[in-house]
């Protein structure tokens, strides 16, 4: 978050009586009191604190208010509670299959959000017999806390509670192409650790980059026997399927009470109130989508979303959120193969009356409306799902095949692999490709997962285009194992925000997510980016933002950018604008490797390699900063060991020095990275 500097005015009168009351000094001293004061008033002054009262949003018109989860464990007769850290929702989903296996034995659990509770109230949790915290901790960014997690981990940094009696287990996901593997999982399990709570079961640690299903099925099926043995507890033998939400028809209901796609409020997309954010996205019509790339089979394209009226503001770097919809014709497919009217009016209302979550997504509202707005459709279900709806599977072999992929066993780890995740069988293959199986639909919709936002690096600066975000993206489309076209939600959804020949623009609910990539405070600091395909966006902005900077007659610093595609006359994004950037001296060089365009294929990190002195003099003398974007499991990881290799070279240092040498530059934020797996 930038600062922005603001100053007061000093406030000072002249007394015009022919004889003073005061003397010219005192005047002066007066007047500089006065105008300290006011300054202080009025721009250094903070608020008062108030008392914290936590707002949870049950449904999207529905606040409650909720603080103590001891009091709430104890009203429900419940002992075991998990909490989750969760951006995409897969955390959340995971504490929710935790907190409903409890039932298999002889516990009650409740999943619960942080951000809604007084997590300085875990002290007490030893009040409950036989209670259990348990944390599903997702790790975001540079090794950080999740939006929702994050007074949760301050607490946790500067606490000094004894949690001594409280019992406690976590499992962490992460991924392993970043640099920061699971730091959340990590440091809750240690933090507990040290402030006295007793580990329950070993700390989890679930990989996105490998199976992170199958890490979380393995971690969950020792973890249940470990927690029965502390608490000298045995399973009840339980394993049928429990429903949490039961099914309301609203046959004769006014369609103004309906939720059609809005993520809060009802009728939001009609009245637009701002701020707008997560719950409350802002409408942005479209004003420019063209394609980028003059051929190849592939679809790379360039939109502008116009952020008029808004009051949305970002910075460069930051990155932009849109909430796609499903595809239409698979939407119809699912209805006509489980037979239903897709327009049916239903709300899913939670079972628990004291639970915060009152329904699944935003009810009333259609199956249609459900299916292509609020639900992922799209992915390939998770174990959870498949093994509750196999019960719905008249055929004995199919109903085997669905509750053997979701057992621990290595046979049945390498079938969900292999049948689903590897052939990429979303819920309508599955539906396809076991004819037998005829679930509830409302059953279904309860269990998929929430269809969650969608985030792009901006390509554009806000000091150059304030009332517009730019999107850089590629399309995603291809044939899966079983000949199925896949087509990404998002990217084809956009592919088609197309303006009509009669003027009219569509819209993208969006809002802005703020990052930690920026350019330095100085501009005078040489900048080093790289950032091949379409992590080039954020670099649009950058250099946006320094031809700006030299326009207004700043100091600017060497601005390097190393781009990489695969051919020069097909995909070199951008070209016309760089090159010009190039010719006015705002890029002082443009290195571009082109992977296809000779035999041996050239990668951006073979031409970092080929500018080693240069590159090595101007990060170790010159204070520069490095900016990588795009392919974190490949090309980061590469690049990395190429700067690795320069240190070595020209730095003259030893391996272990170099690879301490770029993690100090990341410490002090000059070595920034924007990647994704």
């Amino acid at each position: 978050m930038k600062m922005e500097d603001m100053e007061g005015k000093m406030l000072s009168e002249k007394d015009q009586n022919p004889e003073p009351f005061l003397t010219s000094l005192d005047i002066f001293l007066f007047s500089l009191i006065a105008g300290l004061f006011i300054y202080w008033f009025f721009f250094r002054r903070r608020p008062e604190p108030v008392p914290e009262i936590k707002t949870v949003t049950t449904s999207a018109s529905q606040p409650i208010c909720e603080t103590s989860f001891i009091e709430k464990l104890k009203k429900t007769n419940r002992n075991i509670v998990v909490f989750y850290g969760s951006q995409t929702g897969t955390a959340e989903e995971f504490s929710n299959r935790l907190a409903k296996d409890a039932h298999r034995y002889g516990m009650k659990g409740m999943a619960a959000d942080p951000e809604e509770y007084d997590m300085s109230e875990l002290s007490r949790l030893k009040e409950i017999p036989n209670s259990l915290a348990v944390f599903c901790m997702a790790t975001y960014g540079e090794g950080d806390p999740t939006d929702n997690a994050q007074e949760f981990y301050d607490w946790m940094q500067g606490t000094d509670d004894n949690l001594e009696g409280v019992n406690f287990a976590v499992f962490g996901l992460g991924n392993k192409t970043y640099e920061h593997f699971n730091a959340m999982g990590k440091y809750i399990d240690k933090r507990l650790a040290e402030l006295g709570g007793k580990r329950v079961f070993d700390l989890g640690l679930g990989d996105d980059d490998s199976n992170l299903e199958e890490d979380f099925i393995s971690w969950k099926e020792q973890f249940w026997p470990a927690v029965c043995e502390f608490f000298g507890v045995e399973a009840t033998g339980e394993d049928s399927s429990i429903r949490q939400f039961e099914l309301v028809v609203h046959n004769d209901i006014n369609m103004n009470q309906v939720y059609t796609g809005e993520m809060g409020r009802l009728k939001s997309f009609q009245t637009q109130k701002p701020p707008f954010d997560s719950k409350n996205p802002f409408l942005a019509p479209v004003t420019v989508n063209r394609k980028l790339n003059k051929g190849g089979s592939r679809h790379l394209m360039h939109l502008e979303l116009d952020i008029s009226n808004s009051k949305i503001r970002y910075d460069a770097g930051d990155h932009v959120a849109v909430y796609p919809t499903n595809d239409a014709a698979v939407v119809n497919r699912i209805g006509e193969r489980l037979g239903v009217d897709l327009d049916t009016v239903i709300s899913l209302k939670n079972l628990d009356e004291e639970s915060n979550k009152k329904h699944p997504f935003p009810c009333p509202t259609t199956y249609r409306m459900a299916l292509t707005h609020y639900l992922d459709i799209n992915n390939p279900p998770r174990t959870n799902v498949l093994y509750e709806l196999a019960q719905y599977a008249t055929d004995p072999k199919e109903q085997e095949i669905m509750r053997k992929v979701a057992s621990a066993s290595p046979e049945a780890k390498a079938l969900y692999q292999n049948w689903v995740v590897d052939s990429e069988r979303n819920i309508l293959a599955i539906l396809e490709d076991l004819p037998s199986l005829y679930p509830r639909i409302d059953h279904m919709c309860e269990l998929l997962p929430r269809l969650q936002a969608r985030y792009y690096s901006i390509a554009s600066s806000a000091k150059v285009h304030p009332t517009s975000v730019h999107i850089c993206a590629v399309v995603v489309e291809y044939t899966t194992k079983t000949e199925r076209v896949f087509k990404g939600v998002a990217t084809n959804w956009l592919k088609n925000k197309v303006i009509t020949d009669n003027g009219h623009k569509p819209t993208v609910p969006m809002y802005v997510r703020r990052s930690q990539f920026r350019l330095p405070f100085k501009a005078s600091n040489p900048v080093v980016m790289i950032g091949p395909g379409t992590g080039i966006a954020p670099f649009m902005g950058f250099i946006q933002e320094r031809a700006l900077q030299k326009e207004q007659g700043k100091e600017v610093g060497e601005t390097i950018l190393y781009f990489g595609c695969r051919h020069k006359n097909e995909d070199f994004l951008y070209q016309l604008e760089l090159e010009d950037f190039e010719r006015a001296g705002v890029l002082t060089q443009l290195n571009v490797a082109f992977s296809r365009d000779q035999e041996q294929k050239v990668y951006v990190q073979h031409l970092l390699k080929k500018n080693k002195e240069h590159l090595w003099k101007i990060i170790h003398s010159n204070n520069a900063h490095i900016y990588v974007c795009g392919d974190a499991r490949n090309m980061a990881r590469d690049v990395q060991t190429a700067f690795h290799e320069i240190a070595q070279e020209v730095g003259g240092l030893t391996h272990t020095q170099a690879v301490d040498y770029f993690k100090k530059l990341m410490t002090k934020g000059r070595y920034s990275q924007d990647v994704w797996s």
